[in-house]
């Protein structure tokens, strides 16, 4: 992790006009996103949803990706990666309400943080809810505050703690759980669903699940999924999103400053059964990395 950030008073003075969100519902696939029919997230862009394509299919590198300016991509034919990226960066003087963006001072850190902080004078913020983004990684670089949520699966409660600095500019990253498996509500019991773990668990507990190098059998380990419990799990995630719809986002928009830009996509989608996979990460098809993306002020 690098150094701790110079405080705001020692920032250059604002190059930019916009308060800037990036709000990353965690798993969140296109199609569990649009089969929701969201009436309120899309207010900053009207009706137009995109489909992208995630550059990863876990939080982990999705997440570095984000940070380093790589949003959800589309996947031009005929085009150099190059000529795709300098069109893509582009847009951030959009995104940050600036002029002129100074690319090359990106380099060598490549990352987008560091930048907004020493070259735009944003304050920084990031909110997440999966310990696989805990602030002891990698990710917590370039920010001012970096919090781990009480709860993996409670976006309400990121609300109160945003900040919006009337001096200068804030960002903030939201990476929100309710989305991710076990897909349940805050004020919902997942006592019905096993506990599967990602990288960060399976870190946590694999000692005690080996001898001599080589893993026990585990008998309490949970089966797969039969169809009809994929199904289930798809309709809750489909349900988060009606969820975060029709109660979070209208309070989020509510209480944000005027001259706030806002991007909402996925780090990643999910596999409910497809070609006989469930969840992401160590999988390779298409529906792991279709996610929604839409961007604009609220309207």
């Amino acid at each position: 992790m690098g150094a701790p950030a110079a405080g705001p008073a020692s920032r250059p003075a604002p190059k930019a006009q916009n308060n800037y969100l990036i709000i990353i519902l965690d798993s969140c696939r296109y199609d569990s996103f649009m089969a929701a029919e969201p009436k309120n997230i899309q207010r900053i862009m009207g009706s137009e949803i995109e489909q992208r394509w995630s550059y990863a299919s876990w939080t982990g590198p999705s997440h570095y990706n984000l940070l380093m300016g790589l949003l959800p991509h589309t996947s031009p034919q005929n085009e150099f990666a190059s000529e795709y990226y300098k069109n893509d960066f582009l847009n951030y003087n959009t995104r940050f309400g600036t002029e002129g963006m100074e690319f090359g001072k990106l380099v060598p850190s490549l990352w987008m943080p560091e930048y907004l902080q020493n070259e735009l004078g944003y304050t920084t913020h990031a909110r997440v809810s999966l310990p696989v983004l805990n602030s002891k990684t990698n990710i917590n670089r370039g920010f001012d505050s970096f919090q781990l949520m009480d709860k993996h699966n409670d976006m309400m409660a990121m609300l109160p703690t945003l900040k919006f600095d009337t001096e200068r500019p804030s960002f903030h990253l939201l990476n929100v759980g309710e989305t991710h498996y076990p897909f349940v509500l805050p004020d919902e019991d997942p006592k019905d669903w096993p506990r599967i773990s990602g990288i960060h668990g399976v870190f946590k507990h694999l000692d005690q699940q080996t001898v001599g190098g080589k893993l026990v059998k585990d008998e309490d380990a949970p089966k797969f999924f039969d169809q009809e419990r994929l199904d289930k799990l798809r309709q809750m995630q489909i349900n988060t999103v009606k969820y975060l719809d029709q109660t979070v986002f209208p309070a989020l928009y509510d209480m944000v400053p005027e001259n706030t830009y806002i991007t909402v996509t996925a780090d990643h989608g999910e596999l409910f059964g497809e070609s006989g996979y469930f969840g992401h990460g160590p999988i390779m098809h298409e529906k792991v990395f279709q996610v929604p993306f839409m961007e604009g002020r609220i309207r």
